[in-house]
């Protein structure tokens, strides 16, 4: 997708954090663009504060729930149009020990994380074949590439996620359509959604990774870790390392596996 202006673009959980900042980016480049939140009343305050910046729509759906993704689906396409881009950038975490978690808990992050992009997604990905143009991107993260304490569930629907977008990008390679897909993995980003963690590894600025993100799409790249040298050291390191070494080396060197001791989370 070399040029996103003009282009239709919807975005999930575009209404706080990471996904807000996607938004504002998205209308300086002359994008037309619509947020999915579950929050009301902050998409309210980021219609308010841009809504002189472009054209911008904002629909609260919960993107776990299949029903409520159909009917804003419908409501997109009567009101707005065909989407060009989509961004499932929609996401939770649960900081603690598995032994820890309530179902509750699993079933959110699961719904949320894996499921809900692959509800979006096939909402939209028909229009897109039809008009044989259009991207992809999920959002996913570095803890979908390396496992780590308190974050077993978080990694799972990462996992998960990575797996079934890559499968998608391929299934549309043999398919002989031009319809890309980027799956995107980065490291804490310092957004409060990952408030507490404390890492030898520097936390990425929002405003960078949002960036990092659009231009990824605009050269449609395939697989993104931000910052880029995370999926050399997993996928060499984990291919070539006893696990016993790789485990010193990612726990006690980097730290990694410390990193979530003190989490809080966002504030609610």
């Amino acid at each position: 997708m070399k040029h996103l202006e003009g282009k239709t673009v919807l975005v999930t959980g575009g209404a706080s954090g990471i996904g807000e900042m996607m938004v504002r980016l998205l209308l300086e480049r002359k994008a037309k663009v619509i947020i999915w939140d579950i929050n009301q009343a902050n998409i309210d305050i980021t219609l308010t504060e841009f809504s002189t910046e472009g054209a911008l729509y904002g629909f609260q759906v919960d993107v776990s729930n299949s029903e409520q993704v159909q009917l804003a689906a419908k409501k997109v396409k009567q009101q707005i149009g065909v989407v060009d881009v989509l961004i499932n950038n929609a996401g939770i975490v649960v900081g603690k020990y598995f032994k820890e978690h309530s179902v509750t808990d699993i079933d959110k992050t699961i719904n949320i994380n894996t499921a809900g992009p692959m509800y979006v997604t096939r909402e939209f990905l028909g229009d897109m074949l039809h008009q044989n143009s259009g991207h992809i991107c999920n959002i996913a993260s570095s803890g979908g590439l390396i496992s780590n304490p308190k974050m077993s569930v978080y990694a799972a629907s990462k996992w998960a996620l990575i797996g079934w977008s890559d499968s998608l990008r391929l299934e549309l390679k043999q398919m002989n359509k031009n319809v890309t897909i980027t799956t995107i993995m980065p490291y804490y980003i310092n957004t409060g959604m990952f408030d507490g963690v404390q890492s030898k590894l520097p936390i990425l600025k929002p405003e960078a990774a949002a960036r990092t993100i659009l231009k990824a799409i605009e050269k449609n790249k395939k697989m993104v870790t931000i910052p880029g040298y995370l999926y050399r050291f997993t996928r060499i390191g984990q291919g070539i390392l006893p696990l016993s070494i790789f485990d010193w080396f990612a726990g006690s060197v980097l730290g990694i596996y410390k990193t979530m001791e003190h989490f809080v989370g966002r504030k609610k």
